[in-house]
């Protein structure tokens, strides 16, 4: 076995781990078929199994010498299994759900699949970019509570998000944001939960990645150890730099759970060199500041998105989590960026109205009708102040003052612990927003361990 000096693997398998001899890189679910593709091994002929699980033998469906398949005439709201074989070689037996989900599916993890067991069993992370050279990339994690946590899947539509198609898979690598400098293909991520920050390159579309550069080092999360905390959020460029957010904590430090803080480098710096970067020291929350919840107790900040007010001050804009408190919802906090002193801490600023703060949001502005917009899960009345089963697009010329556009996905009317659509990465195309969601719909685990990645398109946004 041979050391590997790339971040990237096409796919990654760990040691002594049964992976499977053809490896089923995609799985789409429908009404009444199952829709998946695996990674061509130059065999002549595949045969495709399936059956209901756990009921009798395997049936072959098909054979083909390809590297996809639908099998088609199956019941809805079922479970099934399938594989592939060829002479002496074998996938794993892989899982899906017949049944609905929304946009156009990037890609599929049935909830008890233990196909990325060695990471999660669940999507994460949803990350999109539009690669200079026209094509679409999606990237998401899989995760799970008491799992590594370290393994992001990357995948490429060449048609505007109509289809897609795997690429490659980073590991470690989690809460990564894909994103494009200097016409260059990056990854920011951690290595795990709390783990270390680290950034990679990509020259050839996303295919590979060279070896990920640590720029700060965290813990692994467990044991209540401090450590990197992030989301995959817009990429800001201010003032000759290029910044983005993080925070410094741990859910299990009661103390003050998640400090705020931004990173910074300049444009005309090599992004991989760690001496490049600056970071801001860790700003702990305080209930005592203006504007915060007094009634009820508080956690704190954690995601923040970056924006330029209309006065021209860099503020992080963040998830206020406050289930707990009075009000439950409603609120969203402001923290100042020192951008002429990027090791200086931020300072807290104000509070905002905006409905959306149990979830993580993004905020960008378009210069075009000089309007911030942000893709929310939206809570509407206190009985869902954990609710992500409506999802919504919201505007504000101000930074301060939210209006709802519409409503994108509304499942209001499907049980708010199992229906969730969440942590959407967007971007403006022309006279329409794309974005990726982190989808929990047709059995999933439960509304925060999605199970569907999915892309959507928002026609003339500006006319809505």
């Amino acid at each position: 076995m041979k050391g590997h000096n790339l971040w990237s693997y096409s796919p990654y398998k760990p040691p002594l781990r049964n992976v499977g001899d053809i490896y089923v890189c995609r799985v789409v679910p429908a009404p009444y078929s199952v829709y998946f593709e695996w990674l061509d091994c130059g065999l002549n002929e595949y045969l495709v199994y399936f059956r209901k699980r756990n009921d009798g033998e395997f049936s072959l469906f098909k054979k083909t010498d390809g590297a996809q398949c639908e099998i088609t005439g199956l019941e809805t709201d079922t479970d099934y299994e399938f594989y592939l074989q060829s002479g002496d070689k074998k996938s794993l037996v892989r899982l899906a759900h017949t049944g609905e989900s929304v946009g156009t599916v990037v890609n599929y993890l049935h909830p008890d699949d233990t196909a990325y067991s060695f990471s999660g069993r669940y999507l994460c992370s949803p990350s999109l970019v539009r690669h200079p050279d026209g094509f679409l990339l999606a990237s998401m994690d899989v995760f799970a509570g008491q799992h590594p946590q370290n393994l992001t899947l990357i995948f490429r539509s060449d048609d505007e998000g109509e289809s897609w198609h795997y690429v490659s898979e980073l590991m470690p690598c989690f809460w990564g944001k894909m994103f494009i400098h200097n016409k260059e293909l990056y990854m920011l991520s951690c290595s795990t939960e709390y783990g270390d920050l680290l950034i990679g390159k990509s020259t050839d579309g996303g295919k590979t990645f060279s070896a990920p550069v640590c720029l700060l080092r965290g813990s692994n999360g467990k044991n209540e150890n401090n450590g990197v905390h992030k989301n995959p959020q817009n990429v800001f460029v201010h003032s000759g730099r290029i910044w983005n957010t993080l925070e410094w904590g741990n859910w299990g430090n009661s103390e003050f759970y998640h400090a705020a803080m931004v990173m910074s480098c300049s444009v005309n710096d090599d992004l991989l060199n760690p001496e490049n970067w600056s970071f801001s020291e860790p700003l702990k929350y305080n209930p005592e500041w203006h504007g915060t919840v007094k009634n009820g107790w508080a956690a704190g900040t954690i995601e923040g998105t970056l924006c330029l007010s209309p006065d021209g001050e860099l503020y992080n804009i963040m998830r206020y989590n406050i289930m707990s408190g009075e009000p439950a919802y409603g609120l969203v906090l402001a923290y100042k960026v020192d951008a002429e002193n990027p090791d200086a801490p931020l300072k807290y600023s104000h509070s905002i109205k905006m409905p959306c703060n149990n979830s993580k949001f993004m905020i960008k502005y378009d210069d075009i009708s000089k309007k911030y917009y942000s893709i929310v899960s939206r809570i509407d009345c206190e009985e869902r102040a954990f609710g992500r089963n409506l999802l919504s697009l919201m505007y504000s010329t101000d930074l301060e003052n939210w209006g709802l556009v519409c409503d994108l996905i509304d499942r209001k009317d499907q049980d708010v612990k199992q229906v969730g659509f969440q942590y959407v990465d967007f971007e403006f195309c022309g006279e329409d927003i794309i974005f990726l969601c982190r989808t929990a719909t047709n059995r999933a685990h439960d509304y925060h361990d999605a199970n569907y990645s999915t892309f959507h398109r928002i026609k003339n946004f500006r006319k809505l």
